[in-house]
């Protein structure tokens, strides 16, 4: 994960304390703090010291369990919000943790792989006057942690968000919501949800219907198609279009050829790496080859369904290839490189042999490696689940990093919506959230109703009745 070096005080100080003792810091609020995890409270962990270059008397370890933690009690002279850094040595591979602030409102932090120690950023904790706790629990576990570093966050400054597409050929649709994100940007939040009919769930929960609904084109996949499914994605996409509201569209691109069908892995999970043997990187090493051939009728077998979309006025919040850097899915399971390039081909097929005028290109993975770089990204977006309906700070402060803040931000899947006074308060000015629909949006344990009716009628919090007319705007 990129660090937030714009925000992110790095005046670290490693200071001994006793394990039987309140940890040793500088006064509250004084400037970066640090606190060392042998001091902490543990919770199915221990501490040890066998591997070197720790700071104090030794680091945590024994993340093993879902259960496992360490908590540090930290304390604010008054209600402020702090970045936050870990010390960590993830020796065991690439590695996630939870942060937990206060009980409550949690934050998923990734950690590289390393053979030694290192200092991630993990975004930002509002702590309350008096007395905090800050718990990192187990989650990917298998890691290390030496200590944590708060320091009082810096003003944010303002957005400099490029004022064009990078299609210069889009047309007046996608220029006309380009231009209304960009005059909400940091003000507002879209609220969303994936899929129509859950959409109009939370109209029924909360009388408010969402501005923007997510559609996925995984039933248009040719190697789906051919055994039966029929996509009803467009369609829906085009209703919730002609009330007024924005348009979403991801793609679960099932392999073009390949799937296992087997009782484990069945035919229509062909987009995870796990359920085929398509090798994108063998598929992209030339144009001649067979299987680089089934990945353009693919990209083309997509276009005429975003062919109807363009036709009907609608302008996309395109979002292929998501969450490439987990590996989980087949077109990020070789690697960045493959997945980067298998972009560029996207997007010039899509733009310049379809004329697909409408789209509005979002990249969806974190981490610098993995970008394709500005001149075919218009929104960078984040998929975050992790209870508490937290502001996902971590998570936008690293996207502000990786698009130097000229690009917008958008938390394009969610388990759990965002609490708008969070989102204030951390100045996490994500774009929209988009939930994920069964068992997230319908779950009280990720998204309860108090919350949802908080969310969707909060004036921070735009809903579809009022974005009427924002292509005027």
């Amino acid at each position: 994960m990129a660090s937030t070096l714009k925000y992110l005080l790095y005046g670290l100080v490693a200071l001994a304390g006793s394990a039987n003792a309140a940890p040793a810091c500088t006064p509250a609020d004084a400037g970066a703090r640090t606190f060392e995890a042998e001091d902490a409270t543990l919770g199915g962990t221990t501490v040890d010291t066998a591997q070197a270059g720790f700071t104090g008397k030794g680091y945590v370890t024994g993340f093993d369990e879902a259960t496992d933690k360490v908590t540090f009690t930290v304390t604010s002279d008054t209600s402020k919000l702090y970045d936050l850094s870990i010390r960590v040595a993830a020796i065991y591979g690439d590695k996630r943790t939870s942060v937990v602030l206060n009980g409550g409102a949690t934050s998923e932090v990734a950690f590289p792989a390393g053979t030694t120690w290192t200092t991630v950023a993990a975004g930002q904790v509002l702590l309350n006057a008096g007395s905090n706790t800050i718990d990192l629990v187990s989650n990917w576990g298998w890691y290390l942690i030496d200590s944590i570093t708060i320091a009082p966050s810096a003003s944010r400054p303002a957005h400099q968000i490029n004022t064009a597409l990078v299609n210069t050929a889009a047309d007046a649709n996608a220029k006309a919501l380009y231009t209304y994100l960009r005059s909400i940007y940091g003000k507002k939040i879209l609220s969303g949800q994936q899929e129509l009919v859950y959409a109009n769930w939370i109209a029924q929960q909360t009388g408010k219907t969402p501005a923007v609904v997510a559609v996925d084109l995984m039933d248009y996949s040719p190697s789906r198609v051919e055994r039966g499914t029929v996509g009803t994605a467009v369609e829906e996409a085009i209703q919730h279009h002609e009330k007024g509201g924005i348009i979403s569209v991801l793609w679960h691109w099932n392999a073009p050829t390949g799937l296992y069908d087997t009782e484990e892995h069945k035919w229509w999970s062909g987009f995870y790496t796990d359920a085929t043997d398509f090798d994108v990187a063998a598929a992209l090493s030339s144009t001649t080859n067979a299987n680089y051939t089934l990945l353009i009728r693919d990209i083309d077998a997509i276009a005429v369904q975003l062919k109807r979309l363009q036709d009907a006025g609608v302008p996309v919040l395109w979002r292929p290839l998501h969450e490439a850097e987990g590996g989980w899915f087949w077109w990020g399971a070789k690697g960045a490189e493959p997945a980067k390039k298998l972009w560029g081909i996207l997007y010039d097929r899509l733009t310049n042999y379809h004329k697909l005028n409408n789209l509005v290109w979002v990249w969806n993975s974190l981490q610098t490696t993995w970008y394709p770089g500005d001149a075919t990204v218009d929104i960078l977006s984040a998929d975050v689940y992790a209870k508490g309906n937290g502001p996902m700070s971590t998570e936008y402060n690293t996207l502000i990093d990786l698009g130097k803040d000229k690009k917008m931000i958008a938390a394009a899947e969610v388990g759990a919506a965002p609490l708008p006074d969070q989102l204030q308060a951390y100045e996490a000015h994500w774009l929209w959230f988009v939930v994920w629909g069964d068992s997230f949006i319908n779950n009280a344990e990720w998204n309860s109703p108090e919350n949802l009716k908080k969310i969707y009628t909060s004036d921070y919090v735009l809903t579809l009745d009022e974005i009427q007319g924002w292509r005027n705007a």
